[in-house]
């Protein structure tokens, strides 16, 4: 079964052999930042998870690491 691991130390799991890295925003706040508006991290949120089912979806042969496309802008 695929899983994604959802990580600001990516380069951790990168050695320690996760197929599928997200890169996440923050180590206290991996999934968001609650420093911005709610609407704008829900935002925020949602994308980064959406990023982790894409990479569930994806056939990697090596650790890879995905982007979540995140722009701040309010």
């Amino acid at each position: 079964m695929p899983v994604a691991i959802i990580s600001a130390m990516y380069p951790v799991a990168e050695q320690v052999g996760a197929s599928r890295i997200v890169k996440a925003v923050s180590i206290p706040h991996p999934c968001g930042d609650p420093g911005l508006p709610s609407e704008i991290d829900a935002r925020v949120r949602r994308e980064i998870v959406e990023t982790a089912l894409k990479a569930i979806h994806s056939e990697v042969k090596q650790p890879t690491l995905f982007y979540p496309n995140i722009t701040v802008s309010a």
